[in-house]
């Protein structure tokens, strides 16, 4: 079977992305088209929805389905928002309805949504996570990991593990990448493993780097960068509001509002459109094969911007 794939990022978080009814071999496409493509992150499915605009599915490229993902959810927002010819929409997720918008550009030629990210639960259960008799953790240092990073634990709905480090330890990612395995292989804390991420804070914003489940290390992942923020407002190493988030894929902005228990969280970055690909889905996956791809334009506008801002990231990647 003959399918037409856009190949599309957020932060330069990558995937192929189309629409389709329901069907039980999404998986599998997803780790086949990961074999093919090692650029991408995994695929994102667009189907139809009782409920909403359209309903998105996302698999990492290792086959498991993640309960959202922030950076290709502006690229699905974008998809449903031009199909249907509206200024915004709401998409249905694993976990969530979320509402998502097109907004004025980050710089010329890059296409821009903002898009909710929810729910928020600090319950270690949520994510979950095992942890003595704990039932959240936050802004607290894991002794057995180090006795100097304070970690805070939050599902947004993804499950996160966020670490507040120096810049030395951005600049060498080995120490994030050793528990990172850990925390996503046998493990007595996270039964469904975890997202990890190292926080530092900038003039400006914060820079987060993210070891991704399912993924490994990736230029960005939204719900982790939303999540990061939120914590570091908690922290008080930036003000409530809006938080430049810079990432080794670019910069997005993630706007964060508390009062009491009420958290709403928004995640505003391009959704990019790379590529369109033909792809030969057959029966025996082995057998399947890019047919095609043409290159579209957009990514020089997405490089220009990057360039932009790399002089105030650089220091950490």
């Amino acid at each position: 079977m003959e399918m037409t794939l856009t190949k599309v990022h957020g932060s330069m978080n990558t995937f192929y992305m189309f629409e389709s009814d329901e069907r039980e071999d999404f998986a599998q496409l997803a780790i086949r088209l990961s074999a093919l493509d090692p650029d991408i992150d995994g695929i994102l499915v667009i189907l139809p929805s009782a409920v909403a605009h359209a309903k998105m599915r996302v698999f990492n490229n290792d086959g498991s389905e993640a309960s959202m993902c922030g950076n290709g959810l502006r690229c699905v927002a974008r998809y449903v928002c031009e199909r249907d010819r509206v200024q915004e929409a709401v998409i249905e997720t694993l976990k969530a309805l979320l509402r998502v918008k097109k907004e004025e550009t980050l710089n010329e030629g890059i296409e821009t949504y903002a898009v909710e990210i929810a729910p928020v639960s600090f319950s270690l259960s949520s994510l979950p996570m095992k942890y003595g008799d704990n039932s959240e953790w936050i802004h607290q240092a894991l002794p057995f990991v180090s006795e100097k990073i304070p970690f805070s634990a939050v599902a947004v709905p993804n499950p996160h593990l966020i670490g507040i480090v120096p810049q030395e330890m951005q600049k060498d990612p080995s120490h994030q990448q050793k528990w990172a395995q850990y925390f996503n292989g046998e493990n007595e804390y996270f039964s469904d493993g975890v997202n990890v991420s190292y926080v530092t804070p900038m003039e400006n914003g914060i820079f987060v780097r993210t070891y991704e489940r399912g993924v490994g290390f990736t230029n960005a992942c939204g719900t982790a960068m939303t999540a990061s923020a939120l914590v570091s407002c908690m922290a008080e190493l930036v003000p409530y509001g809006d938080v430049a988030v810079y990432n080794p894929g670019g910069m997005v902005k993630c706007s964060v509002s508390k009062q009491g228990d009420d958290i709403q969280l928004q995640l505003t970055g391009n959704a990019t459109y790379l590529s369109v690909v033909k792809f030969d889905w057959s029966n025996n996956a082995e057998e399947s094969s890019i047919l095609s791809s043409e290159s579209l334009e957009e990514q020089a506008f997405y490089e220009k911007f990057v360039g932009n801002i790399s002089n105030l990231s650089k220091q950490f990647v």
